[in-house]
């Protein structure tokens, strides 16, 4: 079994104080674009991982693999597996790419009729805060720890230039550094500098920015740069690093990526998906 897994902007996050299970809340617009690992599942002599790239862990912690591994639990069914991710998708970038591999796994056990749908979601929602938007992806209203997700209006009219800074940023920092400097908000993007068809929905801006420039003034940096170079309004999606712009067709965002000459770990020009993944033909 093979499936792309699409990343995910967090065109809109507002972060809110923790909850008595320990972890934020937070409401979101989100967005699966077209950057994809891809994620090949063969049954095996033994239990194995395989990652093409240094940006997952090889071994039982990766959250592909716990994904696998929850679903083979679930189904009382133990028979070796070796998992295969061909990675794209840049860790500590904030564009959810375990999650992503994650959410892959469980749709192609549950597309085989292994799982039913209400099982992946628990399954889903008890790994990670983005998978179970994964899981269906597309455009969606995210709230809670993550585990509420509801699907809106897909997003047209738009397309989106990435770009990943030479440096991560760690989700746990960024959101302990929010905490400690007491839960500051974005700021908003004013609706003359948004595409039409986000103005007058969420506020659109990011919470987790003030935090992560904290911790890394890099990431303000980086911000000043590519809004000089593209003329247009920059944003971070989720902890970051990953930083995106708003461009009015494919071709004007993959001309602002070409323009990018400093050294960057990714540069992407994106389509806006209406899933969360996607089986590949075997």
């Amino acid at each position: 079994m093979r499936a792309a897994a699409y990343a995910k902007i967090n065109i809109a996050l507002a972060v809110h104080s923790v909850t008595a299970d320990g972890f934020h809340s937070l409401r979101g617009l989100f967005q699966s674009v077209s950057l994809f690992d891809t994620i090949e599942i063969e049954r095996a002599s033994s239990d194995s991982v395989i990652v093409s790239n240094d940006e997952a862990p090889a071994n039982e912690t990766n959250l592909g693999w716990l994904a696998l591994d929850a679903v083979r639990r679930a189904t009382r069914v133990s028979t070796p597996t070796r998992l295969s991710i061909t990675k794209r998708i840049p860790s500590g970038a904030g564009l959810g790419g375990g999650s992503a591999d994650a959410a892959a796994v469980i749709g192609l056990f549950a597309q085989t009729g292994a799982i039913d749908e209400e099982l992946a979601m628990e399954i889903a929602a008890s790994l990670g805060s983005d998978v179970p938007f994964a899981l269906n992806g597309g455009t969606a209203l995210v709230r809670g720890r993550g585990e509420m997700v509801d699907p809106v209006e897909p997003l047209d009219g738009f397309a989106l230039a990435l770009v990943v800074p030479p440096f991560s940023l760690s989700t746990r920092d960024v959101f302990q550094e929010w905490d400690r400097l007491d839960g500051p908000v974005g700021d908003p993007v004013a609706d003359s500098r948004l595409p039409p068809t986000l103005r007058g929905m969420e506020p659109i801006g990011n919470d987790l920015f003030p935090a992560a420039l904290s911790l890394d003034p890099r990431i303000g940096e980086w911000r000043d740069e590519l809004t000089t170079l593209w003329g247009t309004t920059v944003c971070m999606t989720g902890s970051g690093s990953g930083l995106f712009g708003f461009f009015g067709s494919i071709d004007e965002a993959t001309d602002a990526t070409n323009a990018v000459s400093m050294p960057v770990r990714a540069a992407e020009a994106l389509n806006l998906m209406d899933r969360g993944w996607n089986k590949l033909d075997d």
